[in-house]
Protein backbone atom coordinates (compact mmCIF):
# COMPACT_ATOMS: atom_id res chain seq x y z
CA UNK A 1 0.00 0.00 0.00
CA UNK A 2 1.60 3.03 -1.13
CA UNK A 3 2.53 5.88 1.64
CA UNK A 4 1.04 9.45 1.28
CA UNK A 5 3.92 12.04 0.13
CA UNK A 6 5.11 13.68 2.98
CA UNK A 7 3.74 17.76 3.30
CA UNK A 8 6.49 20.39 2.20
CA UNK A 9 6.41 23.52 4.15
CA UNK A 10 4.66 26.59 2.85
CA UNK A 11 6.39 29.49 1.43
CA UNK A 12 8.32 31.51 0.76
CA UNK A 13 6.26 33.75 -2.00
CA UNK A 14 7.47 35.75 -4.58
CA UNK A 15 5.94 38.70 -5.13
CA UNK A 16 5.95 38.01 -9.05
CA UNK A 17 4.15 35.04 -9.06
CA UNK A 18 1.32 35.22 -6.74
CA UNK A 19 -0.29 38.58 -5.84
CA UNK A 20 -1.57 40.54 -8.36
CA UNK A 21 -2.62 44.10 -9.12
CA UNK A 22 -5.98 45.01 -7.34
CA UNK A 23 -5.73 41.64 -5.01
CA UNK A 24 -6.63 43.51 -1.87
CA UNK A 25 -9.56 45.41 -3.50
CA UNK A 26 -12.69 42.98 -4.14
CA UNK A 27 -15.44 46.18 -4.02
CA UNK A 28 -14.89 48.42 -6.93
CA UNK A 29 -12.47 51.89 -5.88
CA UNK A 30 -14.76 54.47 -4.25
CA UNK A 31 -17.87 51.86 -3.57
CA UNK A 32 -20.33 54.12 -0.76
CA UNK A 33 -20.54 50.74 1.48
CA UNK A 34 -16.82 49.57 1.42
CA UNK A 35 -14.50 48.89 4.67
CA UNK A 36 -10.98 48.64 5.29
CA UNK A 37 -10.13 45.13 7.22
CA UNK A 38 -6.20 45.22 8.02
CA UNK A 39 -3.75 43.59 10.52
CA UNK A 40 -0.60 41.73 10.64
CA UNK A 41 0.43 38.19 10.39
CA UNK A 42 2.98 37.49 13.34
CA UNK A 43 4.85 33.99 13.91
CA UNK A 44 4.82 32.09 17.33
CA UNK A 45 7.80 34.45 18.57
CA UNK A 46 5.36 37.39 18.21
CA UNK A 47 7.61 38.38 15.10
CA UNK A 48 6.19 39.98 11.77
CA UNK A 49 5.80 37.69 8.69
CA UNK A 50 6.78 39.96 6.28
CA UNK A 51 6.45 36.57 3.04
CA UNK A 52 2.91 35.73 4.24
CA UNK A 53 0.20 35.57 1.45
CA UNK A 54 -3.86 35.96 2.71
CA UNK A 55 -6.43 35.00 0.99
CA UNK A 56 -9.91 35.95 1.67
CA UNK A 57 -13.50 35.10 0.56
CA UNK A 58 -16.78 36.18 1.44
CA UNK A 59 -20.41 36.54 0.82
CA UNK A 60 -21.89 39.48 -1.07
CA UNK A 61 -23.68 41.94 1.12
CA UNK A 62 -27.08 40.22 -1.13
CA UNK A 63 -25.56 36.97 0.87
CA UNK A 64 -25.23 35.62 -2.25
CA UNK A 65 -21.70 33.29 -2.98
CA UNK A 66 -21.26 32.89 -6.26
CA UNK A 67 -18.82 36.26 -6.54
CA UNK A 68 -18.05 37.63 -10.31
CA UNK A 69 -14.88 37.33 -12.43
CA UNK A 70 -12.30 39.88 -12.42
CA UNK A 71 -9.57 38.83 -10.21
CA UNK A 72 -7.11 37.53 -12.73
CA UNK A 73 -8.88 37.98 -16.15
CA UNK A 74 -7.25 38.27 -19.10
CA UNK A 75 -7.90 40.22 -22.35
CA UNK A 76 -8.56 38.55 -25.26
CA UNK A 77 -6.79 40.47 -27.60
CA UNK A 78 -3.76 41.33 -26.09
CA UNK A 79 -2.96 38.41 -23.86
CA UNK A 80 -2.05 41.02 -20.91
CA UNK A 81 -3.83 41.44 -17.49
CA UNK A 82 -7.15 43.03 -17.21
CA UNK A 83 -8.01 42.04 -13.42
CA UNK A 84 -11.15 43.77 -12.07
CA UNK A 85 -13.77 45.51 -14.17
CA UNK A 86 -14.00 48.02 -11.10
CA UNK A 87 -17.69 47.58 -11.23
CA UNK A 88 -18.65 44.47 -9.23
CA UNK A 89 -17.99 42.71 -6.16
CA UNK A 90 -15.54 39.72 -6.64
CA UNK A 91 -15.88 38.42 -2.91
CA UNK A 92 -11.95 37.22 -3.23
CA UNK A 93 -9.22 38.71 -2.54
CA UNK A 94 -5.03 37.76 -2.03
CA UNK A 95 -2.76 39.90 -0.53
CA UNK A 96 0.90 39.37 0.34
CA UNK A 97 2.24 40.85 3.86
CA UNK A 98 4.53 43.74 3.73
CA UNK A 99 8.15 44.14 4.96
CA UNK A 100 6.75 44.31 8.79
CA UNK A 101 3.81 41.77 8.24
CA UNK A 102 0.59 44.16 7.68
CA UNK A 103 -2.22 43.11 4.99
CA UNK A 104 -5.18 45.03 3.85
CA UNK A 105 -7.94 44.60 2.11
CA UNK A 106 -11.03 47.40 0.77
CA UNK A 107 -14.27 45.11 0.69
CA UNK A 108 -17.86 45.00 1.18
CA UNK A 109 -19.63 44.19 4.36
CA UNK A 110 -20.29 40.49 4.91
CA UNK A 111 -24.00 39.62 5.21
CA UNK A 112 -25.84 39.05 8.54
CA UNK A 113 -26.21 35.35 6.57
CA UNK A 114 -22.14 35.09 6.97
CA UNK A 115 -21.25 37.94 8.89
CA UNK A 116 -17.14 37.14 8.66
CA UNK A 117 -14.41 37.15 5.56
CA UNK A 118 -12.87 33.43 5.46
CA UNK A 119 -9.34 33.48 5.69
CA UNK A 120 -6.34 31.09 4.14
CA UNK A 121 -3.18 32.04 5.59
CA UNK A 122 0.43 30.41 4.00
CA UNK A 123 3.23 31.72 5.75
CA UNK A 124 7.16 30.06 5.43
CA UNK A 125 6.90 27.20 7.82
CA UNK A 126 3.65 25.69 7.80
CA UNK A 127 3.30 22.26 6.76
CA UNK A 128 -0.67 23.07 5.55
CA UNK A 129 -1.86 26.56 5.08
CA UNK A 130 -4.44 27.73 7.79
CA UNK A 131 -7.92 28.42 7.78
CA UNK A 132 -9.93 31.32 10.03
CA UNK A 133 -12.15 33.75 10.13
CA UNK A 134 -12.45 37.77 10.80
CA UNK A 135 -16.12 39.10 11.64
CA UNK A 136 -16.66 42.45 11.81
CA UNK A 137 -18.75 42.16 14.63
CA UNK A 138 -19.91 40.18 17.16
CA UNK A 139 -23.18 38.20 15.70
CA UNK A 140 -26.27 37.36 17.94
CA UNK A 141 -25.55 33.42 16.81
CA UNK A 142 -23.32 31.70 15.20
CA UNK A 143 -22.42 27.98 15.85
CA UNK A 144 -18.65 28.76 15.40
CA UNK A 145 -18.40 31.01 18.28
CA UNK A 146 -21.12 29.64 20.81
CA UNK A 147 -18.28 26.56 20.81
CA UNK A 148 -15.37 29.28 22.37
CA UNK A 149 -14.87 30.41 25.30
CA UNK A 150 -14.64 34.30 25.23
CA UNK A 151 -11.07 34.49 25.01
CA UNK A 152 -10.48 31.88 21.96
CA UNK A 153 -13.83 33.78 20.37
CA UNK A 154 -11.88 37.29 20.49
CA UNK A 155 -9.52 36.00 18.16
CA UNK A 156 -11.99 35.88 15.13
CA UNK A 157 -13.43 39.23 16.18
CA UNK A 158 -12.04 42.34 14.15
CA UNK A 159 -11.97 45.90 16.41
CA UNK A 160 -13.02 48.99 15.24
CA UNK A 161 -9.93 51.01 14.10
CA UNK A 162 -11.50 54.41 12.49
CA UNK A 163 -14.66 54.81 10.41
CA UNK A 164 -15.42 51.91 8.49
CA UNK A 165 -11.99 50.43 9.36
CA UNK A 166 -11.27 47.02 11.40
CA UNK A 167 -8.04 45.51 12.64
CA UNK A 168 -7.40 41.90 13.23
CA UNK A 169 -3.70 40.40 13.13
CA UNK A 170 -3.38 37.00 12.58
CA UNK A 171 -1.51 34.92 15.31
CA UNK A 172 0.11 31.62 14.07
CA UNK A 173 1.59 30.62 17.52
CA UNK A 174 1.67 31.73 20.81
CA UNK A 175 -0.13 32.79 23.82
CA UNK A 176 -2.49 35.31 21.25
CA UNK A 177 -3.03 32.02 18.82
CA UNK A 178 -5.59 32.65 16.29
CA UNK A 179 -8.32 30.36 16.08
CA UNK A 180 -8.04 28.05 13.16
CA UNK A 181 -10.50 25.50 11.60
CA UNK A 182 -9.86 22.16 10.96
CA UNK A 183 -11.35 21.09 7.62
CA UNK A 184 -9.57 17.65 6.60
CA UNK A 185 -12.45 15.35 8.92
Amino acid sequence: MPHPTPSQTVGPFYGYALPFPGGSQPAPPGHADAVTVHGAVYDGAGQPVPDALVEFWQAAPDGSRTGRPGSLRRDPVTGGYLGRDGVHFTGFARVATDADGHWSVHTLRPPASAPYLSVCLFARGLLHHLFTRVYLAEPAADPLLAKLPAARRATLLAQPDGDRVYRRDLHIQGEKETVFLDFTH
